[in-house]
């Protein structure tokens, strides 16, 4: 432990040296009528154990008014301590990118509430989030703002409650149609000209949405969709699957549980040109699903050495009210 202001110290024990050798002039009766045949009382045993007493406290009290001035200048000269904290950052950015077709809507309300406790656990990564049909929308950029994603995803997951939700009393609730259209809102864009479930187009978009200059960082997305082709995209899933390598980017791919085996295979074979890896959807499963995209992808740890000071006043605080309490007590038995 150190102090940032050593002179407090030093200047206490100068006014305690000062204390020592201050002497207390002898007091002579100016006024007053003098007792005669005091000898007598000073004599008694019961004078003289007060007396002896009285001294004790007396300097008992000298020595914690002492021991208060020097714990007050400890305050004041403010002790610290020093510790070197080497703070770990996860150098990666991660976009989850979700099909919002009506059947990948029971998957990815399983895929929201584990990505919740992912993001809570995230340190010095960045997050966003990209949505499609025909068209796509990012509803989150790459921010390392949790807090902000976490509203959007419980925005999201109370979007897909209400459009799953088939109660007639739900329609009267006056959100419900800002609420239950906020997941899919502005993906069905151009649908009467190039159709739906454009899952290339969605993916190359997202692929879009990671800065290039971030060539240190690990690009992860996280794609759930059911990879139902209904209608005529820009980029085919395998085309969008290499661009994605091209650009340094991995997918983790979710499938609905209920998928043909043709399309189960396109997923699977493009999501290995990106090097990631392909998860049959079923929703019992994603949690572990989550945790095990976690585990594969933490790299590029970034490490940054600092030395923190920290102020240490609690001690000599307590030490201080302890003797304060103790000048109270004493006083008492000093001054009755």
């Amino acid at each position: 432990m150190a102090v940032r202001y050593p002179l407090a110290i030093i200047l206490g024990f100068i006014i305690i040296i000062g204390c020592l050798f201050i002497k207390k002039k002898k007091e002579k009766y100016k006024t007053g009528v003098k007792l005669a045949n005091s000898s007598f009382v000073r004599e008694l045993p019961y004078f003289q154990k007060k007396l002896k007493e009285y001294k004790l406290f007396i300097n008992i009290t000298k020595v914690i008014c002492l021991l208060s001035i020097i714990v007050a200048c400890i305050m004041l000269a403010r002790p610290f301590t020093t510790k070197n904290v080497s703070d770990e950052e996860y150098n990666r950015d991660i976009f989850l990118c979700m099909d919002v077709s009506a059947s990948v809507d029971e998957l990815n309300l399983e895929l929201i509430e584990n990505l919740k406790d992912t993001v809570k656990s995230l340190k010095g990564e960045r997050f966003g989030i990209s949505v499609f049909n025909t068209s796509s929308v990012t509803l989150v950029p790459l921010t390392d703002d949790y807090e902000y994603v976490l509203d959007v995803l419980d925005e999201m997951k109370k979007s897909l409650q209400y459009t799953m939700d088939k109660d007639l009393d739900i329609f009267s609730t006056p959100d419900y149609l800002y609420t239950a259209s906020y997941l899919a809102n502005g993906t069905d864009i151009g649908y009467e000209e190039r159709g739906s479930s454009l899952i290339g187009d969605g993916l190359a978009t997202c692929v879009y949405n990671f800065a290039k200059e971030d060539k240190n960082r690990t690009k992860i997305i996280i794609m759930s969709t059911d990879n139902s082709l209904a209608g005529d995209p820009l980029l085919t899933l395998k085309e969008a699957a290499s661009l994605s390598k091209k650009e340094g980017v991995i997918v983790y791919g979710i499938g609905i549980e209920k998928m043909n085996e043709k399309d189960q295979a396109d997923y699977e074979n493009a999501v290995a040109i990106t090097g990631g890896k392909y998860y049959a959807g079923k929703t019992s499963l994603v949690k572990n699903i989550v945790s095990d995209i976690e585990k594969t992808s933490k790299s590029l740890l970034k490490k940054k050495g600092e030395v923190k000071e920290t102020d240490v006043p609690t001690i000599p605080f307590i030490l201080l009210l302890l003797l304060g309490i103790s000048l109270i007590l004493l006083n008492k038995k000093v001054i009755p």
